[in-house]
């Protein structure tokens, strides 16, 4: 139990999850209830759960604004790594089990579907955020270090088209397989507004924190922090 002591409920809760994804796959393969298109399946599954998982990572400052919560700040770098686990496994999933790394064809397959291409991109932008996330390499990249991994704002965006796009559905005529890519659409958008400077100031004044102050607080002149 001395071990649980050490980690806090929310990232007893982020690891669960994590890993979650890839528990129930091995409960189904070992209980025999697993798809009837496994390779599909499992593409399916390890892409829901890598954008699911970086779309929480961006939850992280918002909450952190609204709220005042700093512990979700401490708890993106989990967070986005196990998205990065997850979207590795996607693409060995795609190149190995799906074809068989056959680059041939793998090559004609991406060129012959947009969808993948964005995958891709996608993918590869994310090496090095996952590759740069420690704090040794914050250190050496100095601001460029900030630079660089706000491209996270551009990553986020292109793994939703990326799943939308894959689905058998039509976003613009509301039909087909369309709600999972429109929630992660929508979700994604408010947390990207949260973020507009103007928004998330406005959002800090409204805070519990700032609604809880006492009237005699409430009068001071405000402070800018840093």
């Amino acid at each position: 139990m001395k071990i649980f002591s050490r980690y806090t409920p929310l990232q007893i809760a982020i690891h669960l999850y994590a890993w979650s994804a890839i528990a129930w796959i091995i409960f189904e393969l070992a209980t025999g209830t697993f798809s009837i298109n496994p390779i599909q399946e499992l593409e399916q599954r390890t892409g829901r759960h890598a954008i699911t998982l970086l779309v929480l990572s961006l939850m992280c400052t918002p909450i952190n604004t609204i709220f005042k919560w700093s512990e979700p700040l401490k708890r993106r770098r989990a967070l986005g790594l196990y998205a990065f686990l997850y979207a590795t496994i996607h693409v060995i999933i795609f190149v190995d089990l799906d074809y068989g790394l056959a680059w041939s064809l793998i090559v004609q397959t991406v060129l012959q579907k947009p969808y993948i291409v964005v995958g891709m991109t996608t993918f590869l932008m994310l090496i090095p955020l996952a590759f740069t996330s420690f704090d040794i390499w914050k250190k050496r990249m100095g601001k460029n270090w900030k630079r660089l991994h706000q491209l996270i704002y551009y990553i986020a965006p292109l793994a939703v088209l990326h799943f939308a796009w894959s689905k058998k559905g039509d976003l613009f005529s509301l039909s087909g397989d369309i709600i999972r890519p429109l929630i992660y659409g929508l979700i994604l958008a408010i947390f990207l507004i949260f973020r507009i400077p103007v928004i998330r100031k406005a959002l800090a004044s409204f805070s519990p924190r700032r609604l809880t102050l006492s009237p005699k607080k409430e009068s001071q002149p405000e402070v800018d922090t840093p």
